[in-house]
C-alpha cells in the first residue's frame, strides 16, 4: 500500500502538470518523468519543486536538484521521502 508521501506526490504531479485524472496512479518506480512526460518540461520543473516544498513541508536546496532525481517517479519519490525524513 502506498504511503502518504507516495499519494501526495501523485496528487502534486497531477495538479502541477495537469495530468489526466488517474494517470499518476499508474506510475511505478520506473515510470519516466523528465524527458518522458511532455507536461514536465524545464518550465514546469520550477513549479513542481515549489509545490513539493509547500505540500510536503520540505526545503529543496539548489544543489540537490539534478536530472537523476527527476528522471523517474521512483527517483523523485525516494528524494521526497528522504527530505521528509530529515525535515
Amino acid at each position: 500500500m502506498p504511503d502518504d508521501t507516495d499519494l501526495l506526490l501523485r496528487r502534486i504531479l497531477t495538479d502541477v502538470l495537469g495530468l489526466k485524472q488517474g494517470q499518476a496512479e499508474t506510475f511505478d518506480a520506473g515510470t519516466g518523468l523528465f524527458g518522458h512526460l511532455p507536461e514536465l518540461d524545464s518550465m514546469a520543473v520550477a513549479g513542481l519543486l515549489t509545490e513539493l516544498e509547500d505540500r510536503l513541508d520540505i526545503i529543496i536546496e539548489d544543489d540537490e536538484i539534478d536530472g537523476e532525481m527527476l528522471e523517474t517517479f521512483g527517483g523523485l519519490l525516494e528524494f521526497a521521502k528522504a527530505k521528509r525524513a530529515t525535515a
